[in-house]
């Protein structure tokens, strides 16, 4: 049955001001009843984003936030958490290392979702099958000129 509610999903970006009180604000944030949590993946070009998370992804790669810093804050933060934590990556970062071994890592975390703005539906073949075979939910984005008929073939 599908539940008929308003879900409380917050957005932050790690890393800004710190790792630390990122840690600190997933948990607060998971104590004040969020439903998901979004947690942004500072990123240099970040494209799909507004002049605040610019702002927070800003500040926190000049602090030297990094991936791998990020994936050991979570593993010792997502077990003390009871709602799920979905990941905001561009996706240059997840190429770069490679999209099995990205997801695989996130998943190791305890990570249950994944959102990438910066690729079309048209384009998520690929991350649809991998996040898929990790149990990690993609969460796309359809534009405007998406219709049901080429938004129903694609999912």
């Amino acid at each position: 049955m599908v539940e008929k509610r308003v879900a409380l999903i917050p957005y932050i970006t790690a890393g800004d001001p710190d790792l630390p009180t990122t840690a600190e604000a997933l948990k607060v944030l998971d104590c004040c009843g969020s439903d998901i949590i979004e947690l942004g993946l500072p990123y240099s070009d970040p494209l799909a984003d507004g002049p605040v998370i610019q702002a927070a992804a800003t500040c926190s790669l000049a602090r030297g936030t990094n991936f791998d810093a990020v994936i050991s804050m979570l593993r010792e933060v997502l077990p003390q958490l009871s709602c799920p934590v979905s990941l905001f990556s561009y996706y240059n970062p997840i190429l770069k290392g490679g999209i099995g071994k990205f997801m695989t890592i996130i998943k190791d975390a305890g990570v249950q979702g994944l959102v990438v703005p910066d690729v079309p539906l048209e384009e998520t073949g690929i991350l649809r099958m991998e996040s898929s075979k990790n149990n990690i939910e993609l969460v796309s984005s359809v534009g405007v000129t998406g219709t049901r008929t080429n938004v129903s073939a694609r999912v």
